[in-house]
């Protein structure tokens, strides 16, 4: 396979360790150890059983059981622990589709969700979802994607990076259409349990052909744990065996017990997290009602990120980069999803960084208005942009230190 270039990687890369204020992320507040200690009671005795022997392919029997207790009706047979959700999707992709192939994505998408399949041959048809729709997808559209050729539908809801969703009933609109063409539906449910109007919707494993993928990186705030799990059919399951025995093999036995205690206390870890993107949502949309029209965006209905559209802004990604080096605040921009105009806000962090850093995004941004007023035109402003963006010494670096 020859693997495009992982565009939000990049920019992660090049910036997340660098910068004071995070609102580009599309995750919760990160738990410590000590966090997780005191909320699910692991004790140190538990931690001294361990032993650092191999786990199994599948997982630990007891966090299999704990993650189908609470998302699969308590079948364990239908649950693979994995090494994060991108450990789930290159399963899902390498062990179901073949060159050639054609696979139906949302557009825009995060990278890894279609990424794989691109590279090993299969083509892609997108199924757009329009800011002036408020990313409400349209089924008629889908309807005229779905042919005999298709294989495999991708889809994440709530979706990342716009934060749009679809109801219950939607949600069995899709299943039905892609069983009318026999094709295998990848529900990528990493931002399931953050919902605002609605409740969550439930894993779609009554559909035979149906990978639902999770991962504790997103609403459960443990990135850096690595665990993430496939919900599928035993048969769909045995195959992702044959590959994962060539690449990962297993989990770690600490991480399995961790991973399990958390399970064990969803409810607690993840509402404590929903509380906070709840509230962060509104200082959010506040924020945008004093932009003065130079921001707009559509409310999302799940998840912590926003897919914000810029009104006046010529260059969106030259703005991020000077975001990042001179006022040390990330946010990611649309280009990274295709979507030049726009950028990923992302507010599931700690409320006193959020609100710091939409305040120095509010200051540069008023202040790129006035220099492309004074240079005269959009053309000028361009330029503007582009040549800030060109600083070699990141301003923020130091600051992020002694914080």
């Amino acid at each position: 396979m020859r693997l495009a270039p992982a565009l939000l990687e990049e920019w992660m890369r090049r910036y997340y360790f660098d910068t004071v204020c995070d609102i580009g992320s599309s995750g919760v507040e990160n738990y410590s150890f000590a966090d997780l200690r005191a909320l699910v009671g692991i004790t140190y005795q538990e931690l001294d059983g361990i032993v650092f022997q191999d786990s199994k392919t599948l997982g630990a029997d007891g966090l299999r059981q704990a993650i189908a207790d609470h998302l699969a009706g308590g079948r364990a047979d239908s649950v693979m622990v994995t090494h994060g959700s991108t450990d789930a999707n290159h399963l899902s992709m390498t062990s179901l589709l073949e060159a050639g192939d054609e696979v139906v994505v949302l557009d825009p998408c995060y990278q890894q969700l279609y990424g794989i399949a691109e590279a090993m041959g299969c083509r892609l048809k997108r199924w757009p979802l329009r800011f002036e729709r408020g990313y409400r997808p349209d089924f008629d559209e889908l309807d005229q994607l779905l042919t005999p050729a298709v294989k495999m539908v991708v889809v994440n809801f709530p979706h990342n990076p716009t934060g749009a969703s679809i109801s219950r009933a939607e949600q069995r609109r899709l299943i039905d259409a892609v069983d009318r063409v026999g094709a295998y539906l990848l529900w990528d449910a990493a931002f399931a349990e953050i919902t605002y109007d609605e409740p969550p919707l439930p894993e779609p494993l009554e559909y035979p052909r149906a990978v639902s993928q999770g991962t504790m990186s997103k609403a459960y705030g443990l990135p850096g744990l690595r665990v993430g799990w496939c919900l599928a059919a035993p048969e769909i399951l045995e195959r992702f065996v044959r590959v994962r025995d060539y690449t990962t093999l297993s989990l770690s036995p600490l991480v399995e017990l961790v991973a399990r205690r958390v399970m064990d206390k969803a409810a607690l870890i993840v509402g404590r997290r929903l509380q906070q993107a709840r509230e962060n949502r509104e200082l959010v949309a506040r924020w945008i009602g004093d932009q003065e029209g130079r921001v707009a965006w559509v409310p999302p209905r799940g998840g912590v990120s926003a897919f914000i559209r810029f009104q006046d802004l010529v260059d969106v990604e030259g703005f991020c980069h000077r975001l990042a080096r001179k006022a040390g605040v990330l946010l990611v921009p649309g280009s990274c999803f295709g979507a030049a105009a726009h950028a990923r806000l992302g507010f599931g962090g700690a409320r006193p960084e959020l609100q710091e850093g939409l305040l120095r995004t509010a200051r540069l941004l008023a202040a790129s208005g006035r220099a492309a007023r004074q240079a005269g035109g959009d053309e000028a402003a361009a330029q503007f942009v582009v040549n800030e963006a060109k600083s070699e010494v990141p301003e923020c670096a130091r600051e992020r230190q002694e914080a």
